[in-house]
C-alpha cells in the first residue's frame, strides 16, 4: 500500500460551494461540463450518500471504458468525502483498488483549500511509480480547474 498526500489547489469559491460542485452534484454537473470525456455518472446503488456505488462511464476519447466508486463516507458539515475506486480498467492488473479521502477547509482571503490523500493498494509487490500518482491527480486537477472556471463564470450557481 502506498499513501500519497498532497494540497491540490486554493480555490476562490468558497469552500461549502466547490464541495457542493464537485462531490454532491458531480454526477450531474462533470458530465455537463466536460462531455469530451465523460459520459455519465451514474449511482448505481444507493442514494449517494454513504454506502453508495457511482459508476463513471468515459467516451472514446479516453483509455478506459469505466470505474466504479464506492462512497465510504459524506460529511457535508465538515466537507470531507471518502470514497474507493472498487472497479474498473483504470485499476488495471496491479491495483486492488484505491481509497481517497478529499478535504475541503476555508481560508482567510474567503476561498479554500483542498486536500487530497490517496491509498493505493496493490495486488503483490508491485511498486507505483511517482510519475504514474501525478498523472492521476494532474487528471483530478483538471476536473477541479474546469468546475471552478464553470462557478467563476456563473456565480449563482450552488450559491
Amino acid at each position: 500500500m502506498l499513501l500519497s498526500p498532497q494540497r491540490l489547489k486554493s480555490f476562490e469559491i468558497k469552500s461549502a460551494r466547490i464541495f457542493r460542485a464537485l462531490i454532491i452534484e458531480s454526477n450531474t454537473l462533470i458530465p455537463k461540463l466536460l462531455p469530451q470525456f465523460i459520459k455519465s455518472v451514474d449511482v448505481i446503488q444507493g442514494d449517494g450518500g454513504a454506502g453508495s456505488i457511482e459508476q463513471v462511464n468515459f467516451t472514446e476519447a479516453t483509455h478506459f471504458k469505466y470505474v466504479k466508486h464506492r462512497i465510504d463516507e459524506l460529511d457535508k458539515e465538515n466537507l470531507i468525502c471518502k470514497y474507493t475506486m472498487i472497479e474498473g480498467d483504470a485499476l488495471g492488473d496491479k491495483l486492488e483498488c484505491v481509497a481517497y479521502e478529499v478535504k475541503f477547509e476555508t481560508i482567510s482571503d474567503g476561498g479554500c483549500t483542498c486536500k487530497m490523500t490517496s491509498n493505493y493498494h496493490t495486488l503483490g509487490e508491485f511498486e507505483i511509480k511517482e510519475e504514474e500518482i501525478k498523472a492521476g491527480k494532474d487528471k483530478a486537477m483538471g476536473i477541479y480547474k474546469v468546475v471552478e472556471a464553470y462557478l467563476l463564470e456563473n456565480p449563482t450557481v450552488y450559491a
